[in-house]
This record gives structure tokens, C-alpha cells and sequence, in this order.
């Protein structure tokens, strides 16, 4: 089964631009240089499914003209990852048979639970909630008619997840990755890595350290995301090997789901 797979957002937990930066990367004038906070969109069998609700959720979402969502997947719960979540509200109202499912492993689904109260707790009485449902992530998640398996990564102490659906496959936000999960990470036609700078980060993988794991699983094509503004777009990908790119945000993959 086909699937398009849209990058919404590429960019660090920050952005690029950086509030009050003034670095040559901040004020390109190259568009891939403007990096939202990073997410993707996979759409198959007239299905859409969200990895992620980022801050940029809205901007991202009106770029895209996304109309519809069935699933969102959540990597971890760090800021630049969830807060976009009331933005949801619009899409959960479209023409929805019940509630939009919400899937995170159970530590973070209690995590949701208690940082959004207002959403969760039927105590709660304001108007114009998102309707939205948790939903525990324990092994593999069956979603319309394709298979999501959970990848465990390393983020700087703290183990998140990535994700494997189909020949592709999704990580962000790791500063390793273990054998384990290496392994399932082989025979991919599209792999993304976290991959914020050259210099070393405590919590996130380098270019080079993400080189490594390219050389190790040896997907066919390989994008970088969670990128910080130390890194221009078009100088970077000219250092890069023919099958390694940084991605941009709007880019769009067709893959084997």
C-alpha cells in the first residue's frame, strides 16, 4: 500500500529561525531554512495519521490544508512535542464517527492526562474541548490497515520511542540508539534521525553519530530532522553522501506502507 509521508516541521525544540538570534542560518532567505518544530504526517488508504502535535501544530496544519486526522502517535512528552494538542479541536469536530485516538505509551498517557486536565477530566467544564481519546501504546499498533512498531531510543537518560511502519521508519529526539532497536531499523527505504548539529549534544545525535547509524542499518534514502540553526540547508546536504539529506519542512515521501 502507497503512502505519502509530509515532513511538518524539521526544526530543534527552539525553532529556526531562534527568537533573538541573529546568526546567518536565523536570517536566511533559503525557506528550507525555516524550520517549525518536528512532526510528520503519513496519509494512506484515505487515511491520515500525525506523529506528534507540536506548538507549530496550526501553522503547520494551515500550510498543509490538513482536513482531516484518524491517530496521532506520540514520541514523548517534552514540550515541542505536545502543546500543539488543543489545536486538534477544529479536526476532531469534521465529521468524525467518535473521538480522536490518542497513542502513547501508558507512563505518558497519564502524563497527558495530568498536564491537560482540562481535557481529560469530565470535572472539567469549559467548552470547546478537543475530542480526543487516550489510548495505551504496549507492542505493535494496527491502524487502518498498516502496522506501527514502537522503536525504542535513547534520549538522553530517558527511553522514548521512535516508530517503524512499513519500509519507513521515524526517530527523533535520541542521543543513542540500542542494538535492539538497531535491528529493526534494517531493509528500510526511508529512515529519519535526529541529527541538531556537528558539535556534541547531551541529550540529541550529531551528523556524524547519525552517519554511524546510517552506516550500520543501511536504509535506501535517509532525511535528518530535529535540526538547529547551526546547520544552513544547502551547505550541510553538499557535505552530505548522495543518499543522506537533511529534510525540510513541506517536504513530501512516497514509501511502502
Amino acid at each position: 500500500m502507497r503512502a505519502t509521508l509530509t515532513v511538518l516541521g524539521s526544526g530543534t525544540s527552539m525553532g529556526v529561525p531562534t527568537i533573538a538570534c541573529d546568526c546567518a542560518v536565523c536570517h536566511s532567505s533559503d525557506p528550507r531554512d525555516r524550520r517549525t518544530r518536528p512532526s510528520i504526517l503519513l496519509a494512506y488508504n484515505n487515511r491520515h495519521v500525525l506523529i506528534d502535535t507540536t506548538p507549530d501544530f496550526r501553522e503547520q496544519a494551515l500550510r498543509e490544508n490538513i482536513t482531516q486526522l484518524d491517530a496521532v502517535l506520540y514520541t514523548h512528552t517534552h514540550a515541542d512535542h505536545i502543546l500543539g494538542i488543543d489545536d486538534l479541536r477544529p479536526l476532531t469536530y469534521r465529521h468524525r464517527p467518535g473521538k480522536l485516538p490518542l497513542y502513547a505509551t501508558p507512563g505518558n498517557c497519564e502524563f497527558l492526562r495530568n498536564m491537560f486536565r482540562y481535557i481529560f477530566e469530565a470535572n472539567y467544564k469549559f467548552g470547546g474541548l478537543p475530542l480526543v481519546e487516550l489510548k495505551p501504546i504496549e507492542g505493535r499498533v494496527e491502524l487502518f490497515g498498516a502496522a506501527f512498531e514502537p522503536v525504542t531510543v535513547i534520549h538522553g537518560e530517558t527511553p522514548i520511542l521512535g516508530f517503524r511502519f512499513g519500509s519507513a521508519a521515524y526517530l527523533t529526539d535520541h542521543s543513542s540508539v540500542p542494538p535492539e532497536s538497531l535491528d529493526k531499523l534494517r531493509n528500510l527505504d526511508i529512515l529519519f534521525l535526529d541529527a541538531l548539529r556537528y558539535h556534541p549534544h547531551p541529550t540529541h545525535s550529531t551528523v556524524d553519530q547519525s552517519l554511524q547509524i546510517v552506516a550500520d542499518v543501511k536504509p535506501k534514502r535517509t532525511f535528518f530532522t530535529h535540526i538547529c540553526h547551526d546547520l544552513a540547508h544547502e551547505e550541510t546536504n553538499a557535505k552530505l553522501p548522495p543518499n543522506v539529506k537533511l529534510a525540510y519542512d513541506g517536504m513530501k515521501l512516497e514509501f511502502e506502507i
